[in-house]
């Protein structure tokens, strides 16, 4: 008997959208998770490779953020994009309260709520980008104008450069 491929949410929700998208694996019994290391197990492109970030506003308001996972979030930019005075990362123990995903899985679709979504502009160079699916060990490639609409997000210049 086949083995049934293992499905996240993210994935579901995907495919409830209707939006094409690759589901990529990778092994992380080494304990690798990084973004960058995961880039490398994928064989991708770092830049083409996101990572999510939450951070919460001097208003007390939570924004997420994607950023290229080799790139730094320019603090000082990421909250002039959000409309706050100031931003800062949230401590790795609140990624589940806040999102429902745990540090390593995070993904900017399907959290527990609906956030202020920013992707880095360089998201729109590519045909394709990869995210987390919500679980260490699944990343998902997807069309960047489908990833921005399903997670209702804008684009802004958010990483040190």
């Amino acid at each position: 008997m086949a083995k049934k491929e293992e499905k996240t949410n993210v994935m579901r929700l995907l495919e409830k959208a209707q939006v094409l998208y690759t589901a990529h694996t990778y092994d992380h019994a080494d304990g690798v998770i990084d973004g960058v290391g995961v880039a490398r197990k994928l064989g991708q492109d770092p830049e083409r490779v996101f990572k999510t970030l939450v951070t919460k506003g001097a208003s007390g308001q939570y924004t997420v953020f994607c950023v290229p996972v080799q790139a730094e979030l320019d603090l000082k930019k990421a909250a002039r994009v959000a409309g706050e005075k100031s931003v800062e990362m949230i401590h790795v123990a609140d990624i589940n309260k806040v999102t429902g995903y745990i540090r390593g899985g995070c993904s900017p679709l399907g959290m527990k709520k609906r956030y202020l979504t920013v992707m880095d502009e360089s998201v729109l160079k590519y045909n394709t980008v990869m995210v987390s699916a919500g679980k260490i060990g699944f990343q998902i490639e997807l069309a960047p104008a489908d990833l921005l609409r399903l997670s209702a997000a804008k684009t802004g210049q958010i990483t040190a450069k």
